[in-house]
């Protein structure tokens, strides 16, 4: 938990830079890129404060309404993010990209209307200093992210990336993972629109990377909203690893066969568990237990997201 937090104040910080930089960026040159890159920075800074309150919001300790804790709140939030910064985000960048390909007039601020400056020389220059220094921010906040999710593949014997991204319970760093990663490429496409810009006197350069940048956040925003609502519905562990514990307890001393077993997620790596156990025949009821509670803590050495196990001994 500390390190995801600490993942996300990092990104807070750099985004936060990046937004104010890119917004004078687009003032001075008025590049549809540049504001698809502003709206995406933005939406990543707001993104960075959802999740802070999502983990704020987790540690709340377990009450009667909420008798398993509050931390199933970080998949919530997430959830948020996803929609409501990045899938707005994106369809805004998409729009505005369209808009200057389809060759409007002015982009709408509030209730003021700025003419469309083409994106002279000065102003490229202005771009790709503005472009320059957000990488230099998103590259240490993108560092940050990828050695908490480098940590925990480590931790899970996971085969890399690709199998973090669907095993993961920790969406708060996948999360800031993968828009970091967004960012960066987000930065190069809107420079490469603005280079073209620059080199032909034709707008439509910087249309089309607005337009991509903005298809880029909307794809985002669905894989980040479904990977939340796995969770959020529910989801048990892996089938492999989940048959890994299941196998645990049925080998164990005294254990005659496993009747049912069942795991969910209630937070970042936080699972609980229920089994209905069958034992051999002749123990009595202090000898079910003492064995109860040996399994338990098995099951806790081998797997320490388990947060909570509950056994119903079967006759």
């Amino acid at each position: 938990m500390a390190e995801s937090r600490s993942v996300v104040i990092a990104a807070l910080i750099a985004n936060g830079a990046i937004a104010v930089l890119k917004f004078v960026g687009f003032l001075l040159t008025g590049s549809a890129a540049m504001l698809s890159e502003t709206y995406q920075s933005v939406s990543d800074t707001g993104n960075q404060v959802f999740l802070l309150v999502g983990i704020r919001y987790s540690k709340r300790s377990a009450d009667r309404t909420h008798p398993f804790g509050y931390g199933k709140s970080q998949f919530f939030y997430s959830f948020l993010v996803s929609v409501l910064l990045f899938g707005v985000a994106g369809i805004e960048s998409a729009r505005k990209g369209y808009e200057a390909i389809v060759g409007e007039s002015a982009f709408h601020v509030s209730n003021a209307t700025l003419p469309v400056i083409d994106v002279t020389l000065s102003g490229a220059q202005v771009s790709y200093l503005v472009l320059s220094l957000a990488i230099l921010f998103e590259i240490y906040a993108l560092k940050k992210a990828h050695a908490g999710m480098k940590a925990q593949i480590e931790e899970h014997d996971w085969s890399g990336f690709r199998e973090a991204f669907r095993k993961t319970s920790d969406v708060t760093t996948l999360t800031a993972l993968t828009e970091d990663s967004i960012a960066l490429a987000a930065a190069a496409i809107g420079m490469v629109g603005i280079y073209l810009t620059e080199q032909t006197s034709n707008v439509i350069y910087d249309g089309i990377a607005a337009l991509v940048i903005g298809l880029l956040l909307m794809g985002f925003a669905a894989a980040l909203a479904w990977q939340n609502k796995r969770l959020l519905l529910g989801e048990s562990l892996p089938a492999d690893e989940e048959r890994r514990l299941r196998d645990l307890v049925a080998d164990y001393d005294g254990v005659s066969r496993v009747v049912d077993f069942r795991s969910v997620y209630f937070g970042p790596e936080e699972i609980i568990v229920t089994a209905d156990v069958a034992f051999e025949s002749g123990f009595d009821t202090d000898e079910i237990d003492d064995r109860i509670t040996a399994i338990k803590k098995a099951v806790r050495g081998a797997e320490p997201q388990v947060r909570n196990m509950y056994i119903e001994p079967e006759t």
